[in-house]
């Protein structure tokens, strides 16, 4: 729902300044559209029907994995592709993993959506409406901008979604942003947002070397600028920084690799979640075994480690796989923060 375009109508019409809110309270609770909201004038609801549409996406397929995940491709109003995720969890949570930009400007090797064009960043009314679509499923608990996009090249509408998501029943400590490192947006996430959002740093590798290999942004901001602003993140948050590390087979899980990690990393300030690589087509995913010797070398070193549950490989929905293919990806019946 475009907020703006929602308070120029209804300023033109002359209506009561808690119109604005009474709308937007309806669709945080998942209404399917304006006909359900009650407590307003009928006349209204036609009205807005017809001039305000209900949501900035129209959704263009949407895919069930057998694990339950479902993934949604959206075209905004311009015809640019989104996809976000919702992923459902044994013990009742439901996380949605939104995207910040239709596609991403940055190409890490490993990222099926850094192979696509690059279309342009989202608005924050874009980015709820892919919270606000799920919502309408089931009531959701969880998100983590991981989607689609580097989310510190554009901060504004991330924060000015992130700040609505606890309406929809997301509160911030249950909110995560992610970066690759990003620096100039890191520096005014920690500069300037005061509410207990958490922060991921996209790593993936031990040294500025492979780091830039995987990651060409790192030969912009090397990892020892990002750490620093983890670091003072944590100094100034008290809270730990996750880190996402992709498991991508004889590239950066051998057991020295892990000793590297380890120190680099201060055990009081990161965790880290190791994460099975998803196929895109250019690596070979780490074993289990070579995996658990890595994060042996963690949990030796007192650095707190998981490995991540992979929710929606069979649709391409798993980290790293978003990329908006145009062909039908095979249908399974039936998204952490």
């Amino acid at each position: 729902m475009d907020r703006a375009l929602l308070e120029e109508h209804l300023t033109a019409r002359a209506e009561p300044d808690y119109r604005g809110t009474q709308v937007w309270q309806w669709a945080a609770r998942g209404v399917a559209g304006y006909a359900e909201m009650t407590n307003l004038p009928a006349e209204l609801r036609a009205e807005l029907a017809g001039e305000v549409p209900f949501s900035t996406l129209e959704v263009e397929r949407e895919e069930k994995a057998r694990d339950g995940t479902v993934k949604t491709l959206f075209r905004t109003h311009d015809g640019h592709a989104v996809e976000a995720v919702l992923m459902r969890y044994r013990d009742g949570r439901r996380s949605l993993c939104l995207s910040s930009q239709s596609g991403c400007p940055l190409t890490c090797t490993f990222c099926a959506t850094g192979q696509m064009r690059f279309g342009r960043n989202l608005t924050a009314s874009e980015i709820l409406d892919q919270a606000l679509h799920f919502r309408r499923v089931e009531p959701v608990d969880h998100a983590v901008f991981m989607g689609m996009g580097e989310p510190m090249l554009n901060l504004d509408a991330v924060v000015e979604a992130a700040r609505s998501l606890p309406d929809i029943g997301i509160t911030h400590r249950r909110t995560t942003v992610s970066t690759v490192g990003w620096l100039p947006g890191l520096r005014r996430f920690v500069d300037e947002v005061e509410e207990p959002v958490r922060l991921a740093l996209s790593l993936h590798a031990p040294t500025e070397e492979l780091r830039s290999e995987l990651m060409p942004v790192n030969d912009r901001y090397p990892l020892a600028d990002v750490l620093e602003e983890c670091l003072r993140y944590f100094e100034l948050r008290r809270r730990k920084v996750f880190v996402e590390y992709v498991m991508l087979g004889g590239v950066n899980d051998r057991v020295e690799q892990a000793r590297a990690l380890a120190d680099l990393l201060d055990p009081k300030v990161f965790k880290v979640n190791l994460i099975p690589y998803n196929p895109t087509g250019m690596y070979a995913g780490s074993s289990r075994k070579a995996i658990a010797a890595f994060k042996g070398v963690l949990d030796r070193a007192r650095i707190p480690a998981t490995v991540r549950l992979t929710r929606g490989r069979d649709i391409a929905a798993a980290c790293g796989q978003l990329a908006a293919r145009p062909e039908p990806v095979a249908l399974g019946l039936p998204l952490d923060s």
